[in-house]
């Protein structure tokens, strides 16, 4: 009991607490924009992309060229790790208890993420794009301090192993000298919060849109993660109880490649921190939708709502 009291203190923090940021004056500017944009590609499971950018307000075109559900998430962590430090000293305890999760055995899983260090309280998920199904672009635009970053993610393969541990996990490094980009103009906003679920601002139609999503507060639910937002587009078998259990990592069939039939990731914005503000663009067609948060019982949270297009 003492060890998952430890457990959920340190992951609270993750989201919770902030560091310090050092200049990173040995790695020269390698940023190439595409349309005003940085491109990052999957082909299987990789993130291919420079590995040094500008700090301040950037826009992220990410390609999913596998055969894979990806998302694109940005960790800020403390400037004296390595990708070899994380590999050992945090992949591992995560993959260690996701084995677990996977037999069943829930108490072995809570020891085995209590092996995570005590520096892991530092790290801060700080954006990037929400779920994106194979063959699909997502667009997302985020404000990234200076320091070392972790481009990750943690969706699983059938058999509970995280991508992070197969290739998708990439030293990126922000530096001091601002992009001078501004961020874009949104025609919709959306608010996320624990107590108000998701919330947006007016009639969702079909055609091109940027979307705002501020982050009215940020906390850890029960599957030891922060709230996000994904939108999804909905075939007509799209069964919405089994999304909403896939979404939660924690269960041992959650984030398990290939995503529920009938859903259709269009992207959306990862986990920020408290006032935080994210941007993402999509082009709308009539049909059925949701914005759906990876987070337990979303649905009596508020954050899993539906919306249909028509045309």
């Amino acid at each position: 009991m003492k060890t998952k009291i430890l457990l959920t203190l340190t992951l609270v923090l993750i989201i919770c607490c902030k560091t310090d940021k050092k200049e990173k004056a040995n790695h020269s500017v390698t940023t190439e924009k595409i349309d005003n944009s940085i491109e990052v590609v999957t082909n299987v499971m990789d993130f291919v992309c420079v590995d040094t950018i500008k700090s301040g307000w950037n826009t992220f075109k990410y390609i999913n060229k596998s055969n894979e559900p990806h998302f694109l998430m940005f960790d800020d962590y403390p400037d004296d790790k390595t990708i070899d430090t994380i590999k050992s000293q945090v992949m591992k305890p995560f993959d260690d208890g996701m084995m677990y999760i996977m037999k069943g055995d829930m108490d072995a899983a809570m020891n085995a993420f209590g092996a995570l260090p005590e520096w892991f309280q530092d790290v801060k998920f700080v954006g990037g794009t929400g779920l994106i199904s194979p063959g699909m672009t997502a667009n997302v635009t985020i404000k990234l301090e200076p320091g070392f970053h972790i481009m990750e993610c943690y969706v699983k393969m059938e058999n509970g192993m995280f991508h992070a541990s197969m290739g998708m996990a990439k030293e990126l490094y922000i530096l001091e000298e601002d992009s001078g980009n501004q961020p874009p103009e949104a025609d919709i906003n959306i608010t996320i919060s624990s107590t108000e679920g998701i919330v947006y601002n007016k009639e969702i139609t079909k055609g091109n849109h940027i979307i705002s999503v501020f982050f009215k507060d940020q906390i850890v639910h029960e599957n030891f993660v922060g709230h996000d937002v994904n939108l999804v587009k909905l075939s007509d078998n799209a069964n919405l109880d089994e999304l909403e259990a896939w979404m939660n990592w924690m269960n041992p069939k959650g984030l398990i490649s290939p995503a529920p039939e009938g859903v259709t990731f269009l992207g959306g914005v990862n986990n920020g921190l408290t006032s935080n503000i994210q941007y993402f663009e999509v082009n709308l067609e009539p049909g059925n939708y949701a914005f759906i948060a990876e987070v337990p019982n979303s649905k009596s949270k508020g954050m899993f709502k539906t919306f249909s297009i028509i045309e």
